[in-house]
């Protein structure tokens, strides 16, 4: 390969590795070039992806380089950067993702107890990652305790679990089917 095509190949993977704008300070180190150098050799990339039409671009943004998208693509694009929408959680998983968004840390047996069946759907929660192992408990067996995610507060519109709607009572019967 010859040198410009490693420079190339080398930008390329960089700006697609990095998942962030490079530096060209950076760019320089992983070229080990000059930060002059490694500027020209950018531009070349830069015009090199144009002149293919791969239908991507360097964008100079935030004091480095990126790989976008070009604006006049990004309509288009549309059916496949929304993700799909995941199906409805089932009342029995809603009804063990508010005790433990209520009463957390808690383990399964707590759970169960509250609800007076399995919370057998604390896999689904976890694998949606809505809720996650915190802990153990220092009951007998140390059974595992759960608690929600970043992501529980992102798909339920919270910034922190006090923005939670208060229960009404000290119990969970409302929330519970009864």
């Amino acid at each position: 390969m010859s040198a410009p095509a490693q420079a190339r190949a080398l930008i390329g993977a960089t700006l697609l590795a990095a998942g962030r704008p490079v530096t060209l300070a950076e760019l320089s180190r992983v070229l080990g070039l000059g930060e002059d150098a490694a500027a020209r050799a950018m531009a070349a990339f830069g015009a090199s992806l144009e002149a293919a039409a791969l239908g991507f671009v360097v964008e100079a943004v935030a004091g480095g380089y990126r790989l976008v998208v070009p604006p006049a693509l990004a309509p288009q694009l549309a059916p496949v950067l929304s993700p799909p929408a995941l199906p409805a959680l089932s009342t029995a998983a809603l009804e063990v993702l508010a005790v433990i968004a209520y009463r957390q840390p808690v383990t399964r047996a707590e759970i169960e107890a509250m609800r007076g069946a399995s919370a057998g759907t604390v896999v689904t929660l976890q694998e949606r990652e809505l809720v996650k192992v915190v802990g153990r408990s220092a009951a007998v067996g140390q059974p595992l305790l759960y608690g929600t995610t970043d992501r529980f507060l992102m798909e339920f519109g919270l910034t922190t679990l006090a923005d939670l709607p208060p229960l009404e009572g000290a119990d969970f019967a409302h929330l519970l089917r009864g």
